[in-house]
């Protein structure tokens, strides 16, 4: 299941998407973990300190390596040069598979082990001082989509993305790439304001959308979050002792978890893992589509030199039964 956390700057996400990751690591399912944030600290929520974090490859750097590999032999696309960030697969194209080892997962992904079990993390690398002016955080992220829009993940296994905060997520057609986005909101008017925005979005595009109340201390605050969202609120988080001293470095065994919360992962869990019977291989193809030929109509073409809706392999259907090309 592909699933992600956002949520405002602060909200939480990146600590709820990290206990995520710790409870199915727990389980000993496989996970490929992704840190898609501009603040990378989805590797210190692990568990990474400063130098390890720091020593993580970037996805970015080795955008050329994996625009190498997944295109495979697709005969569409000319030439690596001529692939951006939306260019979906086609017939000959390489996909990813959660659990195998391939160039990309040998460039980009390094295991980190945890209670239970070891997940494969990815991170897109830092917005740099060398960026500054030159660059926007979503050329960063656009290894990410690439790798995304190459992925077959089957049941029991999960991809784990902690997006960007805010309603930076919309600059691009990731968004829709998820079988299941949990919305992280605090129990204030700024912390529903990304809610309502996503909401608009994730209905015209057929996104499954739940939220998850953080840092909620009393009735009140559920009151709130239960007006502001109605059926979308799924679940709440309170304090956490265990969190409290994860973010000093100092984690107890997972196990010790509040039970409280404990609950509300498994909740998690449960309604990502319900909507595997809902996917619709095809919608998901189109999307990509969708999205590649806006890209290629506004900038893609001009900055390629080539004619990118002829990538577009119009009989092609990803999902688990196709084969990768060469």
């Amino acid at each position: 299941m592909k699933i992600a956390f956002v949520g405002k700057g602060g909200s939480g996400k990146t600590t709820l998407s990290s206990l995520f990751i710790r409870h199915l690591a727990a389980d000993g399912v496989p996970v490929v973990a992704v840190d898609a944030d501009i603040n990378q600290h989805l590797g210190a929520a692990l568990g990474l300190d400063e130098s390890e974090a720091a020593a993580l490859p970037a996805m970015g750097e080795h955008l050329p390596l994996i625009k190498e590999y997944v295109r495979g032999g697709n005969p569409r696309i000319a030439s690596a040069d001529t692939m951006i960030k939306t260019t979906p697969p086609g017939e000959g194209s390489r996909l990813l598979r959660v659990q195998e080892d391939n160039p990309v997962y040998n460039a980009c992904a390094r295991p980190v082990r945890l209670d239970g079990g070891t997940v494969r993390l990815m991170v897109t690398g830092p917005f740099t001082d060398a960026d500054l002016g030159v660059a926007c955080y979503h050329s960063k992220t656009g290894a990410v989509e690439l790798c995304l829009n190459h992925l077959v993940d089957g049941p029991g296994e999960y991809v784990v993305v902690d997006m960007t905060a805010g309603s930076d997520s919309f600059a691009s057609g990731m968004f829709t790439r998820f079988d299941m986005t949990f919305l992280v909101a605090e129990p204030t008017r700024k912390g529903v304001s990304v809610y309502r925005q996503y909401k608009e979005y994730a209905r015209d595009f057929g996104v499954a959308l739940k939220v998850v109340g953080n840092k909620v201390q009393g009735p009140d605050d559920l009151d709130f979050l239960r007006a502001e969202a109605g059926d979308d609120l799924l679940v709440t988080v309170g304090h956490s002792d265990w969190v409290r001293a994860m973010e000093k470095g100092r984690p107890p065994r997972f196990t010790a978890l509040e039970e409280s919360n404990r609950l509300a992962l498994r909740t998690l869990r449960e309604a990502a893992d319900a909507t595997y019977g809902r996917r619709d291989w095809e919608r998901y193809t189109r999307q990509m589509v969708h999205f590649h030929l806006k890209n290629a109509q506004s900038w893609g073409n001009e900055r390629t030199g080539a004619d990118l809706a002829a990538q577009v392999d119009p009989g092609f259907v990803l999902g688990e039964s196709v084969t990768a090309g060469a």
